[in-house]
């Protein structure tokens, strides 16, 4: 580091090319803040320590652009006392207000009808349209598929050799054994993790909660002022990144064992009660579910082309910034939101939609 002439320190280029853990151990902070500084404010996955195990080693130029990040996120409203603001009603809101902004422009949604068939141009091979599971057929120049979905190789067994060569089916894509995935847990308490406390984050950072633990693990926790649950209920999200599904689901069940019990039955609740007078009662669990997704990156590119799947973060950065590059492959060079100045009313009117 350099001092400035007004007594101001500057990062060197070197330091900023470092990796940030050792930039950090370089400013000589203990090591509870270094830990709270990269997993929860940088919000690493990997033990940053660990250079053999640790999927991504975080230099310290972006770390230092995600420690500001995060100290201009707070405050800013009067009635959000941290750096995370959660969506009213959940995430869903962030697709729905995408659908009325496409259909107030004239976009066409066709509800409940799933599509059976790719159709193919005879002379060129190439992509034209689909074929809905009611037979109607709808053309375009472009088609964007969900990232568990890709074109099958065989055509449909029940056609003609003449229809085999223009319709094409749609599969499940094939799992990668090597492939990076998130597991994902959901679970409904009685309750809060901590008392008077609605709204929360918690990350256990790798190791803390046993010496396997390669990466951290996220609970994020949200009351009812989200309209996520009842008023006395809380909704848990927990969240890892790992290398198959035992090992992520042994990662969230070890914080789940931290922070919740299980459901007692009504004829145990009594000892269940005496039990719990000479430690800290935990939220009992009413629900729970755990399940294991494949990180699939997006494949942009030609007529065909598929979105990224949901990543461990509990930002949308990635997500936004594959959206913007599958919206350059589609409209080219197009600004992306140009300003309109037409009214709602005129909008409204050219809106259509098909249920």
């Amino acid at each position: 580091m350099e001092r400035g002439d007004e007594g101001t320190v500057k990062i060197t280029e070197e330091d900023m090319e470092s990796p940030f853990v050792e930039f950090l151990a370089k400013m000589r902070l203990p090591p509870k803040i270094k830990s709270i500084i990269l997993y929860g404010i940088a919000m690493l996955d990997y033990d940053q320590d660990n250079v053999e195990t640790c999927g991504h080693l975080l230099k310290t130029k972006e770390g230092i652009a995600r420690l500001a990040l995060y100290i201009t996120s707070i405050g800013r409203f009067s009635n959000a006392l941290g750096a995370l603001i959660y969506p009213i009603y959940g995430q869903g809101e962030l697709p729905q207000a995408f659908c009325r902004r496409a259909a107030v422009k004239g976009c066409i949604y066709v509800l409940r009808m799933p599509i059976t068939a790719l159709l193919l141009d005879k002379e060129s091979g190439g992509y034209k349209g689909v074929r809905l599971a009611s037979g109607q057929e709808i053309f375009s120049q472009k088609l964007i598929l969900d990232p568990c979905i890709t074109v099958g190789l065989d055509s449909l067994s029940s056609l003609t050799d003449e229809q085999k060569e223009t319709v094409r089916v749609l599969v499940p894509k094939a799992i990668s054994s090597k492939g990076r995935r998130i597991a994902r847990g959901i679970c409904i308490i009685r309750g809060s993790v901590k008392a008077d406390i609605s709204n929360a984050l918690v990350v256990y950072p790798p190791k803390s909660l046993f010496p396997e633990q390669l990466a951290a693990i996220r609970v994020l926790q949200l009351g009812s002022g989200l309209a996520v649950c009842p008023a006395d209920m809380h909704v848990l999200y927990l969240s890892t990144v790992c290398d198959n599904d035992d090992q992520g689901k042994t990662a969230l069940l070890s914080a789940m064992s931290t922070l919740i019990r299980p459901q007692v039955a009504e004829s145990l609740q009594s000892e269940s009660l005496v039990e719990s007078d000479t430690a800290e009662a935990k939220p009992a669990v009413l629900w729970r579910a755990l399940y294991v997704q494949e990180m699939v990156k997006g494949e942009f590119g030609g007529s065909i082309s598929s979105a990224s799947s949901p990543d461990g973060n509990l930002n949308s950065n990635e997500i936004v910034e594959s959206g913007m590059e599958l919206y350059e492959q589609l409209m080219g060079s197009e600004e992306l939101f140009k300003e309109d100045n037409t009214t709602e009313e005129e909008n409204d009117g050219g809106a259509e939609n098909e249920d």
